[in-house]
Order: structure tokens, then C-alpha cells, then sequence
């Protein structure tokens, strides 16, 4: 699944014997690496690293939230990130998701003062560039092992959406 302003790689199975091996690989984080690129409007404070929070998600408001640890409903979630280009206005950070929580990177990368381009829900930030209208979070990669034949599966897009054009430019 994606959020509905991301864009990116989809995964569709053929049989229903497929979508449930597939659902099963998706919730287990086995054999499944989802990887993602984001512009965002702060760089992190390190070049690559590691957010580990906890997020406890308001049906009502359809978004989630960091809370501590304990609360109730809360849910364990990870993820890596890396810096792979920066300009003066731009950063472009490569995120592999550990674990799969609603709206995750949004959230963890607004938490950690780094909000998505374009995120209207999380980057609480005004947004000057007006190119963007769209969030600037791409799925761009999915590798996953086959569920019958054990083959490695990788599928890979260029990010066209909004804002990854800008990154050219700079």
C-alpha cells in the first residue's frame, strides 16, 4: 500500500493464493525491502541514521502521531535513512522502512525536523516554492523474493513526481 499522495511502485498479485503469501511476506517484513526517496525541507543532523518511534494513529484525523513508548495502541516503528544528494534548498534522502505503520516516514521525518516537500498533513513549515503541490515521496524500489519460485524480484522506477524534477535542476 501507499498513501494516496505518494507515488511509486505497486505490487499486484495474480491469484488469491499470491496475495495471501504476499500479505503474509508485507506483515512479517520478511523478504520484502521497500525503499523510498523523499525531498525534504531540513537536511538531518546526520548523513544517515536510524529513527526508532513509536506512533499511535487518530482514526478521526486519518494521521498518527510520536508518542512514548507504552501508550496505549501505540506501535513499534523503524526506519533507515541516508542523505544521497543536497543542494542549497533541496535534500534528497534514500529511506528503507523497517517496519510498515501509517504514514510513517511522514511522520518520523516531520519528528525529526526534516518535513517531506509538499506534505500538507505533516510539514507544518509554509511552503514557498510553489512547484510543489504534490509530496515529494516516491516508493521507488521493491525487492522481494518470490513466494513459490524463491527468485529475487527487483523493480525499480525514476521518481517523476513533483519536485524530484528540482533536484536536476540544482
Amino acid at each position: 500500500r501507499l498513501d494516496r499522495p505518494t507515488t511509486g511502485v505497486v505490487l499486484f498479485a495474480r491469484t488469491s493464493k499470491a496475495l495471501s503469501r504476499l500479505n503474509e511476506m508485507f506483515k512479517s517484513h520478511e523478504k520484502i525491502r521497500k525503499t523510498y526517496w523523499a525531498i525534504v525541507q531540513s537536511p538531518p543532523p546526520t548523513s544517515q541514521g536510524r529513527l526508532e518511534n513509536y506512533l499511535w494513529r487518530n482514526e478521526k484525523q486519518n494521521k498518527s502521531f510520536v508518542v512514548k513508548p507504552g501508550t496505549k495502541d501505540a506501535k513499534h516503528a523503524a526506519l533507515s535513512y541516508k542523505v544521497i544528494a543536497q543542494s542549497d534548498r533541496y535534500t534528497l534522502l534514500e529511506i528503507n522502512l523497517e517496519t510498515g505503520r501509517h504514514h510513517q516516514i511522514r511522520v518520523q521525518m516531520a519528528n525529526m525536523g526534516c518535513p517531506i516537500w509538499g506534505d500538507s498533513k505533516y510539514n507544518t513549515f509554509p511552503i514557498q516554492d510553489r512547484r510543489f503541490r504534490q509530496i515529494a515521496l516516491c516508493a521507488y524500489r521493491l525487492e522481494f523474493t518470490h513466494p513459490k519460485t524463491k527468485e529475487k524480484l527487483e523493480f525499480e522506477i525514476e521518481p517523476k513526481g513533483e519536485g524530484f524534477h528540482l533536484l536536476r535542476e540544482s
